[in-house]
């Protein structure tokens, strides 16, 4: 699996449903017109605060900056961090790079 650039763009994916529940954000992937059960992700607060966040096309610089504010923490740690959970939420389809990023890198 490749690893994110720190200016690449990343969306939520469109195959999935997304609905809060006790303060905790439920993620259902789709496949087939039907919701997969056996693959419910939920995320916490830090979590929850990404997945919003990614309601429009952010890089992980813009996202590790948000978390740093909000939880105040370094923005190294900030950066590592979202590195690795947006990692995470590519390789299982929950997130994706927009097909405008794709054209732009495509053009250089």
């Amino acid at each position: 699996m490749a690893t994110l650039s720190k200016d690449e763009f990343l969306v939520r994916s469109e195959s999935v449903v997304a609905r809060m529940v006790a303060g905790e954000t439920l993620i259902v992937p789709i496949r087939a017109k039907v919701g997969d059960l056996a693959s419910i992700y939920s995320f916490n607060g830090t979590g929850s605060l990404i997945w919003k966040l990614l309601e429009s096309p952010k890089t992980v610089v813009q996202l590790a900056t948000a978390v740093a504010q909000a939880y105040e923490v370094e923005l190294a740690q900030a950066e590592r961090d979202v590195t690795n959970f947006v990692n995470e939420m590519k390789s299982v389809g929950l997130v994706e790079v927009p097909a405008a990023s794709l054209a732009a890198m495509a053009g250089d």
